[in-house]
C-alpha cells in the first residue's frame, strides 16, 4: 500500500523539490503552503508522515506540532530547520517531532530520513502484533510497571502517557537497571544504527521521560552520568518483581 506523506512548506521551489523526489520514490505526496490549511489537513486526514517547515504563514510549525500532539495524534513528523538553529531542533523534539532535517539538505539525506522514520515507526506495531500478549511479561521496578507488548506504562495506579520513542528509551533502560548506558547505546538500540540524527535526540527524550516519572521519584528515576550517558535507578526495597 502506498504511503501517504503531507508536506507543509510555503517556499514554492523547495515544495516542488520535495514533491518531485518523494513522488519518484513511490510516496503519495500532498503539499500545503499555509500553516492553517496544513494543520487542518493534518488533523483530519490520515497520513503516514508529515514533513513540516517551522516558519509558515498563518500558523507556525511549532504551533501545528503542539496542537497535533495535544489532540493525541501520533503521526510521525520530520521538521525542517535552519542551519545552526539548535534551539529550534530542541524545541521541536520536545514538542514531539520524530526527526529533523537542517536546510540546506541533499535529496539523499531527505530520502534516508523519511525511510528511516517510516521504518522505525512501523516496526514496533508489526512486532507487537506478532507477539501474543501475556500478563506475565510486564517488567516491574518499584512502582513502575512496563508492558512491552502493549506500549503501556503504569506508575503506581497512574497510567503514564509516553510517545513511542520515549517508551522504547525507558524499556531499554529498564532491562538494565543500575547499568550506565551511553548515548550511543541508546541511539543504536532505539533509533537504529542507520539513524542520521545526533545524540541531542537522546537527551531530549530522556529529559521528557524524567518529567513524566516525577510522580514517584523515590521509586525509580533516571540519573545522568556526566560525559557518559544515563542509568535507571530503582529503590529495590519497593521493587516487587525482578526484571527479566
Amino acid at each position: 500500500m502506498t504511503q501517504r506523506l503531507l508536506v507543509i512548506e510555503d517556499e514554492p521551489t523547495l515544495a516542488r523539490l520535495l514533491s518531485y523526489n518523494l513522488t519518484q520514490e513511490g510516496y503519495d505526496v500532498t503539499i500545503e503552503d499555509h500553516g492553517t490549511s496544513g494543520y487542518e489537513r493534518a488533523a483530519h486526514e490520515p497520513y503516514d508522515l508529515i514533513i513540516l517547515d517551522l516558519m509558515l504563514p498563518g500558523m507556525n510549525g511549532f504551533d501545528i506540532l503542539s496542537k497535533l500532539r495535544s489532540k493525541g495524534m501520533e503521526t510521525p513528523v520530520i521538521i525542517l530547520t535552519a542551519k545552526n538553529a539548535e534551539e529550534e531542533v530542541v524545541q521541536g523534539l520536545k514538542l514531539g517531532a520524530d526527526d529533523y532535517i537542517t536546510k540546506p539538505f541533499g535529496v539523499s539525506e531527505l530520502l534516508a530520513r523519511v525511510s528511516t522514520v517510516l521504518r522505525r515507526v512501523s516496526g514496533p506495531g508489526e512486532e507487537a502484533a506478532a507477539v501474543p500478549e501475556s500478563p506475565t511479561s510486564a517488567i516491574t521496578l518499584g512502582q513502575l510497571e512496563i508492558y512491552p507488548e502493549k506500549y503501556e506504562v503504569m506508575l503506581g495506579s497512574t497510567s503514564i502517557n509516553l510517545r513511542p520513542k520515549e517508551f522504547e528509551v525507558l524499556l531499554y533502560l529498564a532491562r538494565k537497571p543500575g547499568v550506565v548506558l551511553t548515548r550511543d547505546d541508546l541511539m543504536n538500540a532505539v533509533w537504529g544504527f542507520d539513524y542520521i540524527g545526533g545524540q541531542r535526540t537522546v537527551d531530549v527524550h530522556v529529559s521528557s521521560l524524567r518529567k513524566k516519572l516525577e510522580l514517584d521519584p523515590e521509586s525509580v528515576h533516571i540519573d545522568s552520568i556526566r560525559g557518559v550517558g544515563y542509568k535507571l535507578v530503582v529503590n529495590k526495597k519497593r521493587s516487587s518483581h525482578p526484571v527479566e
